[in-house]
């Protein structure tokens, strides 16, 4: 607590400043400031704007340099998504201190709120872990076609936090890579061919020696259906109202579902010509009259 003798001595102080205050000089003063401000907020935009361009640049010639040497397309989506995100993060301090903000302070503010949010948003850390370890180990790659957390898709782009799979029916699917990272994965593009499975009923006292001949002539008529393995059908299980039959055929990963599906059309519509018949569900029901 100051003085009355001081505080009345300030008081007096800024009232003679006041009463000899040259009003054009500030006036000068403040057109001149104004001026310079208005200087820096336009450096600080062609600054911005000549960094997009110049980062637009930098990642189209890096995706360029990865692509020549024949990097994994999954390991260039992700390497470009990073070097998109610190040289914004650069390109952002830049541009603060060509307004004269001080980029020091800022720094020491930004950091203690990277810890804050970093210590709210765990997972978000944990997704950007989970996709390096998703390039790191290549359970699955861009193009392949997955299964994980319920859903099935071909692998479009492995982002920092996600991978983006897209539906059998183009629907676009966002997975965290914590989850998928240690989760159980089905890829069906590790290989290039690819067994289909047919299970067919037959009616008990059928043949089965003629519907086992029937269903490999319309699998060995499909000219996708491999020679080697050879297909095979066996008898898997004697149910109760059918007799049920296993196919099994090798074919190439791209035409798997249209054989399935056509293959099925076909035993449908031809085993019925052989004489093979495709049984109903049947109970027995036995009434006695006391």
């Amino acid at each position: 607590m100051l003085p009355d003798s001081v505080q009345k001595a300030n008081f007096a102080e800024t009232v003679h400043k006041i009463a000899n205050l040259d009003f054009e000089t500030v006036l000068q003063n403040l057109l001149s400031e104004s001026v310079w401000i208005l200087l820096k907020i336009a450096l600080a935009l062609a600054i911005y704007f000549i960094g997009r361009w110049i980062l637009r640049r930098i990642v189209r010639l890096l995706d360029l340099a990865l692509e020549h040497r024949r990097v994994d397309i999954s390991l260039r989506s992700f390497m470009r998504n990073t070097v998109r995100v610190i040289f914004t993060l650069l390109l952002v301090l830049i541009v603060v201190s060509t307004l004269g903000v001080n980029v020091t302070s800022l720094i020491a503010v930004f950091s203690a709120a990277t810890l804050a949010i970093g210590m709210a948003l765990s997972g978000t850390a944990q997704n950007f872990a989970g996709g390096v370890m998703i390039l790191l180990m290549k359970p699955y790659r861009v193009g392949d076609y997955i299964s994980a957390q319920g859903q099935s898709g071909t692998v479009r782009e492995i982002k920092l936090f996600s991978t983006v799979i897209t539906t059998a029916d183009n629907q676009t699917i966002y997975i965290p890579n914590n989850s998928i990272a240690t989760a159980i994965i089905d890829n069906f593009s590790t290989s290039d061919t690819r067994r289909v499975d047919w299970t067919i009923g037959i009616s008990y006292g059928d043949d089965v020696d003629a519907a086992r001949a029937a269903i490999l002539a319309i699998l060995a008529a499909d000219s996708r259906v491999l020679g080697d393995p050879a297909p095979v059908v066996w008898v898997a299980a004697l149910a109760d109202s059918s007799v049920n039959l296993s196919a099994r055929a090798w074919v190439k990963n791209a035409d798997y579902w249209n054989v399935f599906f056509e293959n099925n059309e076909k035993f449908y519509k031809q085993l019925p010509e052989k004489g093979i018949n495709f049984p109903f569900p049947q109970m027995d029901v036995h009434v006695k009259n006391n």
